[in-house]
């Protein structure tokens, strides 16, 4: 066979350098294909934990909504004298929970009975006559009939037709079921049992209750014995689980998503995790390497419930996904194989490579210096965006206190005026005066919350009340023991380094509470020979180098840059199980003055 001379030319037995470079091509083509399948997987793994994210705050936001539902009934109970089944049954049709509560099964009322009243209770319900009129049956004794302390006898539901057969009936007998209400009933808080409904219209563990103690009118309720003599019973609600989880699962993307809830009890009573729902029993393991899994928490009233979110890694995949990885090994082999070709071109001739690397190194002379320059800017923008920041936040936290508070401040006081002239007239117009007068609270509350996250006017009176307060607003947000040392000096700083120093102590603290598993927090204040100085340690699990270095983590270098731009020091230190220092240290006085003196302009 003839041999072709171009190729022979092109491809010479001594010259083995084209060779390398198709394998050098390949390697780097098979890396880009590697590179890119991962990122993609990535952003996949990204968009589920999203939308299971999603799905975990419509399930939460679901549940408070039933709360508040129980909340509102029991009010209705605090607020009248007395409420029959007529009154009940009206307030429930009010509710019209089929559309606006689709996972609502009922709303009940158990009355408690001590074992000494039941004779009297049981000849009540005789004289009753069952409410014929509204469907409730004609019951004339307590189920189960054997003897016990005490009762929980449900005496009204609503809707009736379907749960007609739980009319006198004892929900406490069963021990989990009455430890859950007699817990209520003593704390006055919602309890749950976790305790599965026993019902015919569902299917077992499908439904579950919520239960809130019903107190006497104007009896005193601060100590246990005092709810307990004043408990006449308690208002619940049940709801189905597979219809309140699976609304909030029909929004994620991809139908093929599994959701798996799980409950392991409370803190009084643990338990092995018990299955509530599962929306593909008998489908493939959550943990199968071919799918994205993850495990949010579910915040049920106390009980630690779990929700194992998993779905197939190619659903979340689309068809550009599939050929991304190819077209990224086509790119890679052919943009490699092209710049090796250029470079073999070019290196045939030195002189050429000669004036080539001259002007490359004159190039990147000229980058390094405009990159330089850059960088100088960009810390000058940093500390103007800083300082910026700083007073817009306190020009908004100023607004909002001045308008916001202003004004829900003078609705406050005509709703109490309001509450005081309907108290004894119109009972269920006070009522309901007394839960806007609630709610109004609480929005002054959270505005009094956002005004001192924007800025607190703590710092006004000067760095150690600002340290002070924040580190006793951590420890009763975290519960960790907290020490502040600060020998008794009274410090005093402008305030772009009070507000730098109170930032770097909030950073440190928000990361203690995220990422340390700390018990105890040490906080030193310092100011001496002209330097003023802050210590952060804690006992926690320490700090890794990898991640400091961690993409998307800017908590550690906002306080460098921060103390840097004051001419200070920073140190963070760390130990795996040793937990964390970071140690600040910036000048004040006449050493502040002579720096500012040297230091870059940070005005723009």
């Amino acid at each position: 066979m003839p041999v072709i001379p171009g190729l022979k030319q092109l491809f010479p037995s001594s010259r083995p350098a084209w060779w390398t470079g198709l394998l050098l091509s390949s390697a780097i083509g098979g890396l880009f294909y590697l590179a890119a399948a991962r990122t993609i997987e990535y952003d996949a793994g990204e968009r589920f934990m999203h939308q299971a994210q999603n799905a975990q705050y419509n399930i939460n936001s679901r549940i408070n909504a039933y709360t508040d539902v129980l909340r509102s009934t029991a009010s209705f109970f605090h607020a009248a004298e007395q409420v029959d089944r007529a009154s009940f049954h009206r307030y429930v049709n009010g509710l019209n929970i089929e559309r606006q509560f689709p996972a609502l099964d009922n709303i009940n009322y158990a009355q408690y009975v001590r074992h000494a009243q039941r004779p009297e209770f049981e000849r009540g319900l005789r004289h009753s006559a069952g409410d014929a009129a509204l469907g409730y049956p004609d019951v004339t004794s307590v189920w189960p009939p054997e003897p016990r302390e005490e009762y929980w006898v449900l005496t009204m539901i609503e809707p009736l037709a379907e749960f007609r057969e739980k009319i006198g009936r004892d929900i406490g007998y069963r021990a989990a079921v009455a430890r859950a209400l007699a817990q209520g009933r003593d704390s006055g808080a919602m309890s749950a049992s976790g305790t599965p409904i026993d019902s015919a219209h569902q299917p077992l563990g499908a439904g579950l209750a919520l239960r809130l103690p019903v107190y006497r009118k104007d009896m005193p309720l601060k100590t246990v014995a005092q709810r307990r003599a004043a408990c006449v019973g308690s208002v619940g609600i049940g709801f189905s689980v597979p219809r309140l989880v699976q609304a909030a699962l029909e929004q994620m993307q991809v139908r093929d998503a599994r959701l798996v809830l799980y409950d392991s009890g409370d803190r009084l009573a643990p338990r092995p995790p018990a299955r509530l729902f599962d929306s593909k029993p008998g489908g493939t393991e959550p943990d199968a390497a071919d799918q994205f899994n993850v495990v949010l928490p579910i915040d049920f009233h106390n009980r630690h419930w779990h929700a194992h979110f998993s779905a197939p890694k190619a659903s979340w995949y689309s068809r550009f996904d599939s050929w991304l990885p190819w077209m990224a090994m086509l790119s890679g082999f052919t943009g490699s194989l092209l710049f090796f070709l250029l470079f073999h071109t070019l290196s045939s001739s030195r002189m050429r490579a000669v004036k080539m690397a001259k002007e490359m190194t004159r190039e990147l002379r000229n980058s390094q210096a405009r990159l330089q320059q850059s960088h100088h800017k960009l810390r000058r923008l940093a500390a103007h965006s800083d300082q910026i920041k700083e007073q817009e936040r306190k020009r908004i936290a100023r607004e909002i206190h001045d308008d916001l508070g202003q004004n829900l401040l003078v609705l406050r006081i005509d709703v109490d005026l309001l509450t005081s002239r309907t108290r004894h007239r119109h009972p269920r117009l006070h009522a309901r005066a007394q839960h806007m007068l609630g709610q109004i609270d609480s929005s002054i509350k959270s505005v009094r919350h956002i005004i001192n996250d924007l800025r607190p006017t703590v710092l006004d009176l000067g760095l150690n009340a600002a340290v002070e307060w924040q580190i006793a607003q951590f420890q009763a947000r975290s519960g960790m023991v907290c020490e502040l040392i600060d020998h008794d000096t009274e410090i005093r700083v402008d305030d772009h380094c009070a507000t730098a120093f109170f930032r770097v102590l909030q950073e440190s603290l928000s990361n203690i509470l995220q990422h340390a598993h700390a018990s105890l927090v040490r906080v030193e204040l310092r100011q001496a020979d002209g330097m003023l100085s802050m210590t952060i340690n804690d006992n926690g699990i320490g700090v890794h180098d990898a991640s400091r270095n961690k993409a998307g983590s800017f908590g550690l270098v906002g306080i460098e840059e921060r103390v840097s731009l004051l001419g200070g020091t920073c140190s963070i230190t760390g130990s795996p199980n040793g937990g964390t220092t970071v140690a600040v240290s910036v000048p004040v006085g006449a050493r502040a003055a002579r720096h500012s003196a040297g230091a870059v302009d940070l005005t723009l």
